[in-house]
């Protein structure tokens, strides 16, 4: 099997075959926003998936994103390590706060901004969204503009 093919197909029964993303080999070829870098493990770029996108989201200690939404997907998110807030609203005026083993889902077309409350370690995410990786950036905001985020500890 030629693992640059669109659909891996096994030749004795043509049925598609599980894919293994390893690890370290996870493509890059999958939308960004400054302040998050997405990897994806399984996304309709590199395996026969059609119907989803999933893979980890990681901001460096202290960092945030720039606001985004994720036009008509789906998002699941899971904190896997550290500490994570999400700021959201018509002015991202509220706020939700989680630590590792949350979950959160986020609505499709949803304005938010991801953020490391953490100064000193990175924050990792795994993520799912449906039907792919969907990333529509918006303009910045000013820190200050972000209720508490510039007083955390």
């Amino acid at each position: 099997m030629d693992p640059s093919n669109d659909r891996l197909i096994t030749p004795a029964t043509g049925l598609v075959v599980p894919v293994v993303t390893r690890s370290g080999q996870e493509p890059d070829r999958t939308a960004q926003s400054e302040g998050a870098t997405r990897i994806s493990g399984v996304s309709p770029q590199h395996t026969p998936a059609t119907k989803i996108w999933f893979g980890q989201v990681h901001n460096l200690a202290g960092y945030r994103s720039v606001p985004h939404h994720h036009g008509e997907a789906e998002t699941g998110g899971f904190v896997l390590s550290g500490r994570a807030r999400i700021y959201f609203g018509e002015r991202f005026d509220d706020y939700i706060d989680m630590s590792e083993g949350d979950w959160v889902f986020v609505p499709p077309h949803m304005p938010h901004v991801e953020c490391n409350l953490d100064r000193n370690n990175p924050l990792t995410w795994m993520t799912t969204r449906t039907p792919d990786n969907i990333v529509v950036n918006l303009p910045q905001v000013d820190d200050a503009d972000l209720r508490d985020w510039a007083d955390r500890p």
